[in-house]
Order: structure tokens, then sequence, then C-alpha cells
């Protein structure tokens, strides 16, 4: 079954299917570009790896206690109305502990795609990065890997593809303020910088087809994510792992929210089968 949405499907970030689609799209759009890059490039992943602490960085962690009050293993009797014993709870004796939070690594791992020309040696040409929302959170560590890598590109080290399909967090830092749409796709060019190309994308739309720069004189090559992000969707099933009943978190506008509830309706409409022509009794 297909998604709802023409564009980006924003129930796959608030549900917690982000990191298996990111992994997939990275997939979808390295084979794509691999199947028509010229000879004289290469294509290959990349990940950016880092650990934080659970509570101190990217995340806050409320406190977790341990089941108190009732010792099962050991009730105390006392004659119930029937006859038999009632079990009683026994007093957890306060011995003056504190609580304390302990430290929680979490892994995080962000993989991007990288296009170089192979000869008279390695050279970076293209990077293509897809957000995650661990790069849009303001200060924390994420962020400031990701920026710094930015940073470094559009001061003309190569080409950046830059997808966001994530809808909460904070944009990357531009001059010029972003167009209010829920995605974007910008593209900077080496020799552009640091003016971008930036497409506004949406999700009651299919995203546009963006290019891909390579090296002088070569053309750029097409990016089509649209039928990539389709393709994850049925392959992964997640018709059958999403339920649009619910809020969105950030939530959808009025008019949102009203148009979903018509594609919905829509869709339950084309999928009911069709009701039976009533049969007359034969007269006698």
């Amino acid at each position: 079954m297909k998604s709802p949405f023409p564009g980006m499907d924003p129930f796959i970030e608030d549900r917690g299917l982000w990191p298996d689609f990111h992994t997939k799209v990275i997939g979808e759009i390295e084979r794509a570009l691999a199947a028509v890059l010229p000879e004289r490039y290469f294509i290959q992943t990349g990940e950016r790896a880092y650990v934080v602490l659970a509570g101190t960085d990217e995340k806050e962690t409320k406190p977790i206690y341990p089941d108190v009050g009732i010792e099962k293993s050991a009730p105390v009797g006392r004659a119930s109305a029937s006859g038999g014993a009632l079990a009683v709870a026994e007093p957890v004796l306060d011995t003056g502990g504190v609580t304390m939070r302990a430290f929680i690594d979490e892994h995080f791992r962000e993989n991007f795609i990288e296009i170089y020309e192979a000869e008279p040696g390695p050279r970076l040409v293209t990077c293509i990065e897809v957000l995650s929302p661990s790069n849009k959170r303001s200060g924390k560590k994420g962020w400031k890997l990701y920026l710094r890598k930015r940073n470094a590109l559009l001061l003309g080290k190569a080409n950046l593809v830059e997808i966001d399909l994530v809808r909460g967090g904070r944009r990357m830092p531009m001059v010029e303020p972003w167009p209010k749409s829920p995605y974007y796709l910008l593209v900077g060019r080496e020799s552009h910088v640091p003016y971008c190309r930036v497409w506004p994308s949406y999700f009651n739309q299919p995203l546009p087809e963006v290019p891909v720069p390579l090296a002088s004189p070569d053309s750029d090559l097409p990016l089509a994510l649209q039928p990539m992000i389709e393709a994850v969707y049925e392959r992964s099933r997640y018709a059958r792992r999403l339920d649009y009943s619910k809020p969105l978190t950030p939530p959808l506008g009025p008019e949102e929210t009203a148009w979903l509830a018509g594609r919905l309706r829509g869709e339950e409409a084309q999928t009911k089968p069709p009701t039976p022509p009533k049969r007359r009794g034969r007269r006698r």
C-alpha cells in the first residue's frame, strides 16, 4: 500500500522509523547514482559516528524507579471474611539513600554519500547528506559535527547536496530566511558558494527532482527522490506500522489535518470492496 502523502510522509519521522528509513533511502540514492555515474568517478557511502550521554547532551531522561510496595514473596496472613488468608504489603524501609542518574551511552550513526574523481588521485567532488533529527538539535553534538563539515564544504572544498526531510528541530544557518515549507532540498556548488539553490518541498505534492553536480565539464546527474521514498515505504510495509489517526509531533495545522483526513477517507473508499446489488425476490 502507498503512503497517503504524495511527498514525504511525516509520520515516518514521528513514529520511530527514521533510522530504518534513513539507511534505506541512502542505499537507494547510492544505487541510482552509481548506475549513471561516468566511468572516471566512483561513489561510496560514509558514516559519521559519535557517542553521547543520555540526559547530558542529546536528550533528557526521566528517572526510572524500581517497583516497590508489595512484597509478593512474604505475605503476612490475616483472616479474611471467607476464612482464608489476606495478603498484606510489608512496609519498605527508607534507608536514607539518594537518587542518582547513571551515565548511559547512546550511539549515533549518520550515513552520507560521497562522489570522488578517481584520477589523477581520489578527490572529493560532491557530498550528499540526508539530515537526521540529531543534526537539527541546535548546539548538540550531532549539530556541531555536521555544521563543521557543512561549513568546510561550503567554503569551496566540494559540492554539497543537502536533503532535509525532517520537520522537527532547527534548520541550518543561512543569511536569507528559509522558505516556509516543511522540507527543503539544497544544492551548493563549489563554483557558486556561498550562494546555494534551494527547492521548497512538501508532503502534499511529490518532491522535486534535484541536480547532483559533478566536476567540469561533466553534466549534473538528476536525482529523483520521490520514487525512492515510495519504494522504501512499500518494501518496508510502513503502512502496516503507521497509525495515521494519531496526532503528529510537531502537529499538523488545521488545513493540513483536514487535507489528510480527506486523503484517508478517499483511500478507505478505494480499498473497500464494492457493495453487491440487492437481489429482489421473485414474485409468485
